[in-house]
């Protein structure tokens, strides 16, 4: 079993404090703030880091699942849109948007998003986000 590391600090209370975050790998290590999650100030937050690793994962399973079938994709792109914000009790991460484009010769639109569909519920990612509703649009370019 693969086990990949990251590690956050943070220092000082919930609004004046900050925070710095590191991937394992070395591939990132930035700050966060109270600011960079919650209103528009420079830095990461929990939500972009966890749409770019969702995005990732969904590109990658659609891209194995159109291979494995006999059409391998020219380029898949894929943008996660993370909704936060406050809920009862706290705040939460209440939706995920996943929106994909695709260049995948030999194949029309409605493969395309059985495809999509499949990677969406098989992706890793989208297993261990199974609390959080996660949309879907799929086009076949």
């Amino acid at each position: 079993m693969v086990k990949r590391i990251s590690d956050a600090e943070w220092r000082g209370d919930l609004q004046a404090g900050s925070g710095t975050v590191k991937l394992g790998s070395g591939a990132f290590d930035g700050p966060y703030s109270y600011k960079s999650r919650f209103e528009d100030g420079s830095g990461t937050n929990p939500e972009e880091l966890l749409g770019a690793a969702h995005a990732a994962c969904f590109s990658m399973a659609l891209s194995l699942a159109l291979s494995q079938a006999g059409h391998t994709p020219a380029r898949v792109h894929t943008r996660a849109t993370v909704s936060f914000g406050p809920v009862t009790g706290g705040f939460a991460i209440s939706r995920i948007d996943l929106e994909t484009e695709g260049a995948v010769p030999g194949i029309d639109a409605a493969t395309f998003q059985k495809f999509a569909e499949g990677a969406k519920a098989g992706c890793p990612v989208s297993k261990a986000l199974t609390g959080v509703d996660i949309g879907l649009t799929a086009k076949l370019l």
